[in-house]
């Protein structure tokens, strides 16, 4: 499976839908460190993420640790509900760059 995403300033936005889980988190971390290893600034768009668990999060916290490595960019876009109360739960969203919309990442680059 390889989720849809584009390109939005210098970030590439992958665009997960359904359930982030053990059936579908390997899939994404391929994905995602894919375009890390290919120095890529990231953003994962979660608005269509109707389920998140620990494999999940699991994802992101390694892409989030492997764009710090490389000096890249990574953030957590337009956060669905579903996901916001699992990163919350996790503390992750005190972790993890957590905006509320593209736009809001990007002006928060310019700060």
């Amino acid at each position: 499976m390889r989720y849809p995403e584009n390109k939005v300033a210098d970030y590439t936005v992958v665009r997960p839908a359904g359930d982030i889980d053990l059936a579908h988190a390997p899939a994404l971390r391929r994905q995602l460190l894919a375009h890390l290893r290919s120095k890529h600034h990231l953003l994962v768009d979660l608005s269509a993420v109707t389920y998140l668990d620990s494999s999940g999060t699991a994802v992101f916290i390694e892409a989030f640790h492997a764009a710090e490595q490389s000096g890249l960019r990574f953030g957590l876009v337009a956060v669905s509900t579903a996901a916001l109360t699992v990163l919350k739960l996790s503390r992750l969203d005190q972790v993890l760059p957590v905006h509320a919309s593209i736009e809001a990442r990007l002006a928060a680059d310019q700060t």
